[in-house]
């Protein structure tokens, strides 16, 4: 099976279209990328610049109304506003969440979790002395 494609190889080459009579040297005819590429917007009545030389210009026109604002695909449109609260009481909770394995947590879990014991306690006491001043 080898065989019969290494047979095949040099016919298939010689009947590709890279290889034509027009081609004395047997060359690929491969042409060279243009000098420049430009992707251009427009607004309104704006006219698409000519393309000089070897150049492509791609336009697409968009009403003047959009000229000065945002493109549409980079607008939010969905409400992702926090539920239940505050912006401050979503902050504290999830810094309670990553201040678990944090040192001065006053946990089993992380480095030094123990040091923060002493620092809870005074907090829950300062939170329980408020809620007695208020209270009277």
């Amino acid at each position: 099976m080898l065989k019969s494609i290494a047979f095949l190889l040099p016919i298939g080459l010689l009947c590709s279209p890279l290889h034509s009579e027009g081609n004395p040297l047997g060359e690929a005819l491969v042409s060279a990328p243009p000098d420049r590429i430009s992707f251009l917007v427009t607004f309104g009545e704006d006219k698409c610049p000519e393309a000089v030389g070897d150049e492509i210009i791609v336009c697409a026109a968009q009403p003047e109304s959009e000229r000065y604002r945002v493109p549409e695909s980079l607008r939010k449109t969905d409400d992702t506003s926090v539920s239940g609260g505050s912006w401050t009481s979503a902050v504290e909770s999830l810094d309670g969440y990553a201040r678990a394995v944090l040192p001065n947590s006053c946990s089993v879990n992380g480095s030094n979790g123990f040091t923060g014991c002493t620092q809870q306690a005074l907090q829950a006491w300062f939170a329980e002395r408020r809620g007695k001043s208020e209270g009277r």
